[in-house]
């Protein structure tokens, strides 16, 4: 069997959370392959809304087990706390077994998210927009060779190696922005938290998966921030540290490239984004608050307000190349329900000349979009078939697919799981 992928295409928060979800039933793994709690996948489960940043997606699934493998960096205090939230709603993923962890995973220090915190406040204007969880610094660390893993915390010397590595970046923060911090606290809170992980499977993701492809069983990567923010692909250097492409998928579960399968490119019906970075379709005038708080456009982490622009199929096409998707996804749909009128960036133009592909960010504030206008198609939160869908809806649709080539499986209609319609 294969592998499937299901990442982001534009900026991230396109609600990859719930078509993971809405699709690990077909699946008996779901993994997630790169990143950390930076990223904020909201889910709405028999009328719960759960945000997570650390666990997979199906882990509301008993049935599904749900790996974090080596590409993730994990903070153990924030999957402690998304551990106790699940439980406080009647999920005790302890219980339930269903959650294995790559001894290859690199750990999130507090002090990491520190260096992340006054790195990010040094910068001034020049912010790249860090969540500050400390994913910059641990995957810093990791390539220094001098980062600790999950597995480490079997080996004899790991409280020692925590500690001399959190002296070492005390000792950075001194030197480089004049900070001290109350070292043993953090280093007590830490390592209190990171008994968390011996209530769980560490294992070496590579074998396990390619053992459950070979039996036939299938498996799920979950893509977190989207392809506009990766490190060599994205608008750098306002992109994340990690690969969120379809290839990172073979690198932080050890899969090979030829047992990738499907590949899900999930995207907004428009476009936000986090922090600050390129975005030629973002919308100036008084509709951005509008499609701001009609999406419910706020960082599922942060609490940020989100950019807000029209759907850029430039960008867009970029990412599918990039990814090799096979399938796309709509999302979001039901926010543009409220908008007279709906705006899709058909090309820029760069100095006169017309570019349909994006390749590069550098000229980006000299692209002026070029828009084609599309009426609005009404309430469809109650819509579950696609003969129910309005004509206008169908044009649009049937429009993206002609313009992208790839088709369009579903459609989302509203936040929740149930709220799908399958073309």
């Amino acid at each position: 069997m294969k592998a499937d992928v299901v990442l982001g295409l534009q900026w991230g928060d396109e609600g990859k959370g719930k078509i993971v979800d809405v699709l690990c039933d077909r699946y008996q793994v779901v993994a997630r392959y790169h990143g950390g709690s930076n990223a904020g996948h909201t889910l709405e489960f028999n009328g719960q809304k759960v945000v997570l940043s650390v666990l997979p997606s199906g882990i509301f699934n008993r049935k599904i087990r749900n790996v974090i493998g080596s590409g993730v960096v994990l903070d153990v205090a924030a999957l402690r706390r998304e551990l106790n939230a699940l439980e406080s709603l009647g999920h005790r993923v302890i219980d339930w077994q269903n959650l294995l962890i790559s001894k290859k995973a690199h750990l999130v220090l507090p002090t990491h998210c520190l260096l992340d915190r006054f790195a990010e406040e040094r910068l001034g204007e020049r912010k790249i927009g860090s969540t500050q969880k400390g994913i910059a610094p641990a995957y810093a660390d990791k390539i220094l060779r001098k980062g600790i893993r999950v597995g480490d915390l079997l080996q004899p010397d790991f409280a020692l190696r925590c500690r001399k590595l959190m002296e070492d970046h005390a000792k950075q923060l001194q030197v480089l922005f004049s900070e001290e911090i109350d070292l043993e606290t953090l280093y007590q809170k830490f390592m209190e938290n990171i008994n968390i992980l011996r209530q769980f499977t560490l294992i070496d993701t590579e074998p396990v998966l390619q053992e459950i492809l070979n039996s036939g069983g299938r498996i799920l990567a979950e893509g977190a921030q989207a392809t506009l923010l990766d490190l060599d692909h994205g608008s750098y250097p306002f992109v994340t540290s990690s690969s969120t492409l379809s290839g990172g998928a073979c690198v932080g579960l050890g899969i090979a490239p030829q047992r990738i399968g499907e590949v899900y490119g999930v995207f907004k019906a428009y476009c936000t984004r986090v922090g600050n970075g390129p975005f030629p379709t973002e919308i100036k005038n008084g509709d951005t608050k509008k499609l701001r708080e009609l999406g419910n456009e706020f960082g599922a982490v942060t609490k940020r307000p989100r950019r807000t622009g029209w759907l850029d199929l430039p960008a867009l096409k970029y990412a599918i190349m990039l990814n090799g998707v096979t399938k796309l996804i709509i999302t979001k749909v039901d926010v543009l329900s409220a908008m007279e009128t709906v705006q899709v960036c058909t090309h820029y133009l760069v100095d006169g000349k017309r570019m349909d592909l994006v390749s590069t960010w550098a000229d980006s504030d000299k692209a002026t979009p070029v828009f084609k206008e599309f009426k609005s198609w009404g309430n469809v939160n109650g819509i579950r078939e696609k003969s129910q869908l309005p004509v206008t809806l169908i044009d649009y649709v049937t429009f993206l697919e002609k313009e992208l080539g790839i088709p369009i499986v579903y459609v989302s209609v509203g936040p929740d799981r149930t709220q799908m319609v399958e073309r």
